[in-house]
């Protein structure tokens, strides 16, 4: 991790609501605590290595794997997105979205795949989807890429600003890899989620799945939702459902035709707490 990571992470939003005395005094003790927590960052690990002594991992479910590597999909995790030097291993509840996936997910998993998740942080989920899609190629594209720990033959990690169509075009759009599944699970603000959806499913393959996490946050959540903008992409989603019209200016007319021309199916599930979309596309 990078000490401009470090301080995005941990103490951006700090900055923005402090004064100046308490500006001054945390870019003087930022050095310090970046130092003392380099110790306790998670190591890097060679999930080729890794494998030959854990072969047993390519037959577990998903709830396994996604508690296996920490990962905040499953149903319970340890805090990941505290600072390093303060982590515990207190169990919380997690989005407890690996039974919903595993619906989708379990009749494709031996399949040659590439599986891409935008905004991989630490790169926990990615580390699950290694073994259980064993055939695939897992792709984790992140703002913060130096953060991911786990590197692979068939693992490629690389920067993304999701709230970028410039970013999504230029790294995404334009590269010649299809995916077979999206797994969008970065900023879930309301922009960035409905930009995501309509200007990637192009990359989706024939019969291939479009999930966005955490559906709900830009109708629960004040920050992912600043300027009380309407409609989110779950109020588009259900206006899809419902055959209705929708408008949105974050959708041109051609990403939108092309949409509602390809997409198969529709479903929204509820996790523990926060909902998921699966769009599949024809």
């Amino acid at each position: 991790m990078r000490i401009k990571t470090f301080y995005n992470i941990f103490y951006r939003h700090r900055i923005h609501k402090a004064n100046i005395f308490l500006k001054v005094y945390i870019f003087i003790i930022l050095p310090f605590r970046y130092l003392i927590n380099i110790p306790f960052l998670p190591k890097v690990i060679n999930l080729d290595s890794h494998s030959k002594n854990n072969s047993e991992l390519f037959k577990k479910d998903l709830d396994f794997l996604f508690e296996y590597f920490n990962s905040d999909k499953g149903q319970y995790y340890i805090n990941q997105y505290m600072q390093p030097i303060k982590k515990n291993n207190k169990r919380i509840d997690a989005h407890g979205y690996s039974k919903i996936y595993e619906k989708y997910f379990e009749k494709i998993r031996g399949d040659n795949l590439n599986v891409l998740e935008i905004g991989s942080f630490y790169g926990n989920a990615a580390g699950a989807f290694f073994y259980y899609f064993k055939n695939s190629k897992i792709f984790s594209a992140d703002i913060f890429p130096d953060l991911f720990r786990y590197k692979s033959s068939r693992l490629k990690n690389f920067y993304i600003n999701s709230s970028s169509e410039n970013s999504i075009d230029e790294i995404l759009i334009k590269n010649n890899d299809n995916f077979n599944i999206i797994i969008e699970d970065a900023s879930h603000t309301l922009k960035d989620q409905i930009i995501s959806l309509f200007l990637l499913f192009r990359k989706v393959s024939p019969n291939g799945i479009f999930v966005c996490e955490e559906l709900d946050f830009p109708e629960t959540r004040q920050d992912m939702n600043l300027k009380n903008e309407y409609p989110d992409l779950k109020q588009i989603l259900l206006a899809i459902k419902e055959n209705r019209d929708f408008n949105s200016k974050y959708i041109n007319d051609e990403d939108k035709k092309y949409f509602l021309k390809n997409f198969k199916s529709i479903e929204i599930f509820k996790g523990k707490s926060n909902e998921v979309a699966i769009i599949q596309k024809k």
